[in-house]
């Protein structure tokens, strides 16, 4: 039965209520479980009440890290060069023993994706490729998805801003808290039960991708003629999951997608981005790129084509595709004709594809197998592992089957089947 939008409900109520579905649907958290928590200072009135909730649901420590966007930029302003070469590699240690301890990881996301666009870009990719290489360890528990993790938002004035220049800085930042409610499915009677109606849809489609067992799929539209190829033992995924640990649980609060692992080496043809990418506080527009054998041949960009040179080039693996996910155009992000720059949200717009780091938990027995056995099946490996949108209204897919047969998956950004 079809969840309702709640009446009369007051933003403070609306703000537990996103603590509640963080804590109960999105981490799934146990009792005894520590929670590492990471916000920007401005999200604090939500990351307590997710505290509360945390504390309420059985958890036997709350830690978390806050991010200071005016102290970062004040690194830019004041640090010497060789700083940019330097990440708090016993940060992300501690971030890894903690996941390896039995805790589940939750990030509140809201920094201003403009922070860094004044900034150097050399400095800007020196300081990416450090925190790539020291978090790798740790990341990769997630990407493997061994521990139970959630990603959801908290609106700030800086990202408000971005979104609504035109509004003063209080009608901006209630402008986007209800655009992160309603997106967030908190706006209904039983926002619980609607999560659970809305993870039970992406698993019905996950599925029928999965019986489908396409080879490769085909992109047709503005700016973008690509041909995509599947990893062998590919496994379509969406909404949920059982993570390693046994819990399950739902990684982005909000998602629209289902996705899977591409290989490695079959990505040929040009792809055009349909939104802008907010990449560490740097905005990268208009990204076209041409892909031969499964690499990134030529960059283009219209706006931050150096950071975009710069990250492709953080190792080989950068410039290949690590995952590819489907979005319908009439997702309730899509729908609210809004640019989130922001991915959490923005990915969950359109459909989209990743250069870096695979999914190896999309893959069948991918969690047993090695680095070797994962790269002979096409799985990418890198340090990063970054999504941009590539879908629109005017984007079609189609399915090719193992016999070279297209039949057609999307038309005008929307399911056919």
């Amino acid at each position: 039965m079809a969840t309702t939008v709640a009446q009369d409900v007051s933003f403070d109520e609306k703000l537990d209520q996103l603590a509640l579905v963080a804590i109960e649907v999105g981490l799934g958290l146990r009792e005894g479980q520590e929670l590492l928590m990471t916000a920007p200072l401005e999200a604090v009135p939500l990351a307590r009440r997710i505290t509360e909730h945390a504390y309420r649901a059985g958890a036997s420590l709350v830690t978390t890290l806050y991010s200071d966007d005016d102290a970062q930029l004040l690194r830019y302003r004041f640090a010497r060069g060789e700083a940019f070469d330097k990440a708090a590699a016993w940060l992300y240690d501690g971030m890894g023993a903690a996941y390896r301890s039995g805790s589940a990881r939750l990030a509140i996301t809201g920094a201003s994706p403009l922070l860094l666009s004044n900034e150097d870009p050399g400095k800007v990719g020196r300081a990416n490729q450090a925190v790539s290489k020291a978090y790798r360890p740790a990341l990769e528990m997630i990407t493997r998805h061994e521990i139970n993790w959630t990603i959801v938002a908290s609106a700030t004035p800086a990202w408000a801003a971005a979104i609504f220049p035109e509004e003063s800085s209080e009608v901006a930042m209630a402008s986007l808290w209800e655009a992160i409610f309603r997106t967030s499915r908190v706006d209904r009677d039983d926002p619980v039960a609607a999560w659970k109606e809305h993870d039970a849809g992406l698993h019905r489609r996950a599925a029928y991708m999965n019986e489908k067992r396409y080879a490769a799929l085909q992109y047709r539209g503005p700016g973008t003629d690509f041909r995509l190829g599947l990893a062998d033992d590919h496994v379509w995924m969406g909404g949920g999951t059982t993570a390693g640990n046994g819990v399950y649980c739902i990684p982005n609060l909000p998602t629209e997608e289902i996705f899977t692992t591409p290989h490695k080496d079959r990505a040929d043809g040009t792809v055009r981005a349909s939104k802008p990418l907010s990449y560490q506080g740097t905005m990268i527009e208009g990204i076209e790129v041409l892909f031969r054998a499964g690499r990134i041949v030529e960059a283009r960009a219209t706006r931050g084509l150096e950071v975009l040179e710069k990250l492709i080039s953080t190792d080989d693996g950068a410039r290949r595709l690590g995952e590819v996910a489907l979005v319908p155009h009439s997702s309730p992000i899509a729908a609210s004709g809004l640019t989130f720059f922001n991915t959490l949200f923005d990915e969950n717009a359109a459909s989209h594809i990743a250069l870096g780091q695979a999914y190896t938990s999309c893959l069948r027995n991918g969690d047993k197998l090695t680095p070797e056995e994962l790269a002979a099946k096409g799985a990418n490996d890198s340090l990063i592992h970054v999504d941009w949108m590539i879908g629109s209204k005017n984007l079609d897919i189609d399915g090719i089957t193992a016999t070279g047969n297209a039949e057609p998956v999307m038309r005008g950004g929307e399911w056919v089947a």
